[in-house]
Formats: C-alpha cells, structure tokens, sequence
C-alpha cells in the first residue's frame, strides 16, 4: 500500500462516527468490528509479568528458558482462571486478564495473590528439578480498576482487541515496581474495595497490605508479600 493510501485510511478514522455500547462480558475479537466500533465495561485489570526475562535467555539454555515461561505463565492463567478472570492478553513474558462484576477486585487480588503461592511451588520444583540450578524466578503482579473501552485495531487478518483506560495502563506499569519482597502491587481504587478476607489475614488477623507512594504518578498504591493458596 502506497504512503498515500496509508494516510487516507488513518483520516478515514479520525473522520468516522463512532459506535459504542455498554459491555455485559469481556468481550471476544469477533464482538467488535474492525471500523471505529467500541465496548465500555468496568473492569479490573491484571497483569502479571515474569522478572529478569533478559537475563534468563541470555544466561541459560533455550530449552530452560522456555520451561521457567511456560511454568510461569501456565500457572499464572490457571490462577486467574480459578478466580474467575478472563485472560485478554499474552505479551512475552506476561500476561492480562480482566474481572468484572461485583467483587471484580477482589477476585483479581486473591488471583495475584495465588499467582505468587503458585511462584513459590514452582521455585520449590525447579530446584528439585535442578538441584545444581541457581536461577530463582520472581515477578510482579499489578491490579487497577476503571472504566475501560474496548476497541478492535490492526488490518485484515492481523488485528485484535486494545484495552483503552486507566486500569489497563496503571495495572502494567505497576509491573515495573518490581520487589523481590513485594510481587504483588495493587492501586488506591482496588484496596478500598477489598472484602475483608482480601485484605486481612493470619492469626491474629493482620493487613496484608502496606501502602506506599508511586512516586512517578504521587498517588498511594499497596503492595504485599503474602500469598494464597490454591
């Protein structure tokens, strides 16, 4: 396609009315058209994103190095499946889901939560596994929740659904707080919707979240080390 053709199309966008309705599910590909049609949804988003992934290619085999990803996020959706969230996204290393309806953050909170009990397992695995191994994996998780609008982008047999919205945005940035203490960071907006079990835990029962300040942004998230198990 020639470069004035390229610039008519993207006018052709700027130009077209848009069609939006309120979303009842997660929507599929197929739900949304390719022309400027969109879903809005409240949702809570997810991300969960595998550390040091560079220096795992760069330092070990390809073979073990596809085995730490296919552990990682193999257990990550199972644990997002199990908590009722819908996986949205693969990207690397990393992984979206999203969780709607009344306890939507709640549920995404004890899937990160269990994302980091699965971590924990699969260490304990792979060093049985591989006694003479080093490599530990780590990873963040990040929650948000917001208005979303969903839209569908690409070309013709190459295209597939963009997540527009705060939630989407802030739950991947979260991701690059990354803490080896800390692997699970959600935002104000989802901590102060919290059941109560999602929030408190052991004996005697004590706030599994502390809060701290993002500074790039100045807002307070929380961040915690505890885990749930399957």
């Amino acid at each position: 396609m020639m470069h004035k053709n390229i610039l008519q199309e993207i006018q052709a966008i700027f130009k077209a009315k848009w069609t939006t309705r309120d979303g009842q599910k997660v929507p599929d590909t197929d739900d949304i058209a390719l022309a400027n049609d969109g879903v809005k949804l409240e949702g809570t988003v997810l991300y969960a994103d595998m550390a040091d992934s560079t220096l795992l290619v760069n330092g070990y085999k390809d073979w073990f190095a596809a085995e730490v990803y296919k552990t990682y996020l193999i257990g990550a959706c199972r644990a997002i499946r199990a908590r009722g969230g819908e996986i949205t996204a693969f990207d690397g290393d990393r992984v979206m889901a999203v969780f709607i309806g009344d306890s939507k953050n709640t549920s995404a909170v004890k899937a990160a939560l269990t994302i980091n009990y699965v971590v924990r397992e699969t260490n304990r695995l792979l060093k049985q596994e591989y006694p003479n191994s080093t490599y530990q994996l780590r990873q963040t998780v990040g929650v948000d929740t917001s208005n979303l609008f969903i839209v569908r982008t690409g070309i013709r047999n190459a295209n597939d659904l963009v997540w527009i919205g705060r939630a989407a945005n802030h739950a991947a940035k979260l991701c690059s707080l990354s803490d080896a203490r800390y692997p699970t960071y959600i935002t104000e907006a989802v901590y102060n919707k919290l059941s109560q079990e999602a929030k408190y835990g052991g004996e005697p029962r004590t706030n599994m979240w502390e809060k701290r300040i993002w500074t790039e942004l100045g807002v307070p998230v929380y961040r915690s080390n505890w885990y749930w198990k399957i």
